[in-house]
């Protein structure tokens, strides 16, 4: 059987769900049409975390995820309040603590992956393009 690659396993389900933010609370100060326990059933995270990896694994919308995990809607709000509360951070600064311990990760050896910036003194030390001289070229259109 093919592994699908956003689905957890059960030994990183069990490391990082302590790190899952609050479910939302009712708000004692507001009146409520309906009793406590109506609406919507709440969904599991452990589905929502898997349908929010399927969207960043494969790159669909969200509206293409498949009902298995929840509704497009449900996994964009769960994905914009587990970003806005840091939870996506927290589980990878726990991988990388991970990773550093089984591997180690070489800190001393490090690189960036690339970058352009303009040389504001090269000019100096190469004189000037060749292709822009410099000279203010002849606008007008010549007839003839």
């Amino acid at each position: 059987m093919r592994i699908k690659t956003w689905t957890l396993s059960n030994e990183f389900w069990d490391m990082i769900k302590d790190e899952l933010p609050e479910p939302t609370k009712r708000d004692p100060n507001r009146i409520y049409k309906r009793k406590p326990g109506g609406g919507r059933k709440s969904v599991d995270p452990r589905k929502v975390l898997e349908g929010i990896l399927y969207v960043l694994r494969t790159g669909c919308q969200w509206n293409a995820v498949p009902r298995e995990y929840a509704n497009s809607s449900t996994l964009h709000r769960y994905f914009q309040r587990w970003t806005a509360e840091g939870f996506f951070e927290r589980i990878w600064l726990l991988g990388l603590q991970m990773y550093d311990e089984w591997e180690g990760i070489g800190w001393e050896w490090t690189s960036i992956d690339g970058s352009l910036v303009k040389a504001p003194l090269a000019l100096e030390a190469v004189g000037k393009n060749p292709t822009d001289r410099g000279k203010k070229r002849d606008q007008e259109k010549r007839i003839g």
